[in-house]
C-alpha cells in the first residue's frame, strides 16, 4: 500500500521472485487492507469510492472488473482458508459472504453472523482472524465504557533486587 497526494492510498504487490513493487490498483479513492484469496486469483480490499468504505473483490493479476461485496459499509476483509467465504466487519457487525469463483466470481448477499463491541482496526489490516473451518473468531473485545483506563503507572527500578528482598532465597 502506498499513499499519494493525488490518489490517496493505492495498492501495490511485490513478487517474491522479482522483488520489485508493482502497482495493482490506483484510483482517486483510498484503497486499503488488501487480502489475497487462498488460491491467489482474487484480492479483497476496502475502498471509499462510493463515499463510504466498502469491500470489493478484483481478479489478480487481472484483467477483470471488481465486484462490490458489502452493501452497508465494510472494513477488514478476511478469507476463510478454503476460499469459499469472505468475512468482514460493518461497524459492530461481523458479516459473511459465500463466494464462488468458477466459472466467474460471484458472491451471495451478506449475512450477519454476530454483533459486538470489538476494537476498531487500523485502516491497513484486519483486527481479527478466523479458524480454518470458519466457525471460530479471534477478536479483541473493547473495554466496557464504565471501565476506567489506568490513570497511573508504577515503575519499579531495580526490580530484581526488590524481588530478592521480598522473597529471600531458600524460604518458602
Amino acid at each position: 500500500m502506498e499513499i499519494s497526494s493525488t490518489t490517496g492510498f493505492d495498492l501495490w504487490v511485490l513478487s517474491v521472485n522479482e522483488r520489485k513493487p508493482k502497482l495493482f490498483l490506483q484510483t482517486a479513492s483510498n484503497e486499503s487492507a488488501p487480502r489475497f484469496s487462498p488460491d491467489g486469483h482474487w484480492i479483497a480490499y476496502v475502498s471509499n469510492e462510493s463515499g463510504r468504505y466498502e469491500i470489493y473483490v478484483q481478479a489478480y493479476p487481472g484483467p477483470g472488473s471488481k465486484l462490490q461485496i458489502s452493501t452497508d459499509g465494510g472494513t477488514e476483509p478476511v478469507w476463510i482458508p478454503n476460499g469459499r467465504e469472505l468475512f468482514y466487519r460493518s461497524k459492530n457487525k461481523m458479516m459473511a459472504v459465500d463466494v464462488f469463483s468458477h466459472p466467474t466470481f460471484t458472491a451471495s448477499k451478506p449475512l450477519l453472523l454476530f454483533e459486538g463491541h470489538f476494537l476498531p482496526t487500523p485502516a491497513t489490516s484486519p483486527n481479527f482472524d478466523v479458524s480454518r473451518d470458519g466457525k471460530r473468531f479471534l477478536m479483541v473485545e473493547a473495554a466496557e465504557p464504565e471501565e476506567q483506563s489506568p490513570t497511573q503507572i508504577n515503575v519499579v527500578f531495580n526490580w530484581f533486587e526488590e524481588l530478592k528482598r521480598r522473597v529471600p532465597a531458600g524460604k518458602n
